[in-house]
């Protein structure tokens, strides 16, 4: 029998056939309306960012896609640049266009779910990429002659090249087939250099994993995402409110945090500019200081 994994005190994300339809049922009659997106960064830096081996950036792709460039490597968060999601289309062209891209070095994967796992982009990535997977996953690479793949179990640590990697907790689920539900594991990437590290979170619900993960790292930028909250009675346990995402990088006690996991797809009920007035409402409620918050327009680069 395959291994089935679980979150932290087994909180259970599953949800009924009956949640199911009652959620459909409140779609249909709650309809968003979609014509307003994120903007798209004005002046993108691709020359610079393409060039560039030697000073630490991070640029939103969209969505949970992120092109790191640090300690002389470009690395890639989730990346996706799927057209369409299900029967979706995708409300936001990527930042960068995928041909765009220098060679990248690493893949960080979060979980299984297509909207983080797009074996269609990775085909396509310039490079030989090492890909550093939750286990369970190396086996979905591996059938597809992608045989540099790294497994990581919660709190494995990787020391590559002069940097560290890290696999940490995080509460959600996964599932690509009808049979393979929660049969490969999901968490986030911590990445640590000399001079800075960052949290790529990864997809979750608000858990005590984060204080668990501030006991046993110093993190300076938190990748957090803030979308597919709704509605809350059905999304809680696996995605984050923008409200409960800045408290979940108040515990992890970050420096810096960049929101993502909004806006490309319509994946819940909330759209992207609903999830971003929701964080800046929290942040100003908490009088939080406003140089923390990094709200990135999609393809807009960060230099760190």
């Amino acid at each position: 029998m395959r291994k089935r994994y679980t979150n932290l005190d087994d909180v259970d994300t599953s949800k009924s056939v009956r949640d199911m339809i009652r959620w459909q049922k409140e779609r249909n009659e709650n309809k968003k309306d979609l014509r307003t997106v994120i903007k798209q960064a004005p002046n993108k830096e691709i020359e610079k960012i393409v060039a560039n081996r030697s000073n630490a950036s991070i640029t939103w792709i969209g969505h949970s896609t992120f092109l790191i460039q640090i300690n002389g490597f470009n690395i890639l968060t989730d990346p996706v640049w799927a057209k369409r999601m299900g029967f979706q289309n995708r409300l936001t062209e990527p930042g960068i266009e995928l041909d765009e891209l220098p060679e990248i070095d690493v893949v960080f994967i979060s979980h299984g779910h297509y909207d983080h796992l797009d074996f269609g982009t990775i085909r396509r990535l310039k490079g030989k990429p090492t890909y550093f997977v939750p286990v369970g996953l190396r086996r979905k690479f591996q059938i597809r002659g992608i045989k540099n793949v790294i497994e990581a179990e919660w709190f494995d640590s990787f020391v590559f090249e002069g940097m560290k990697f890290s696999f940490v907790p995080a509460q959600h689920w996964t599932k690509r087939t009808l049979t393979d539900t929660n049969t490969s594991h999901w968490g986030g990437w911590i990445l640590e250099s000399a001079e800075h590290s960052i949290y790529f979170v990864g997809d979750t619900g608000y858990f005590r994993g984060f204080s668990e993960i501030t006991k046993k790292f110093t993190i300076d930028t938190v990748l957090m995402p803030i979308g597919a909250y709704e509605p809350e009675w059905f999304m809680k346990e696996s995605h984050l409110t923008p409200e409960d995402a800045v408290k979940g990088f108040l515990n992890v006690a970050g420096k810096i945090l960049i929101p993502m996991h909004y806006g490309a797809y319509h994946l819940a009920d909330d759209t992207g500019p609903e999830a971003l007035e929701k964080l800046n409402a929290e942040w100003n409620r908490l009088q939080l200081d406003e140089h923390r918050l990094k709200r990135l327009l999609i393809g807009e680069t960060l230099w760190l």
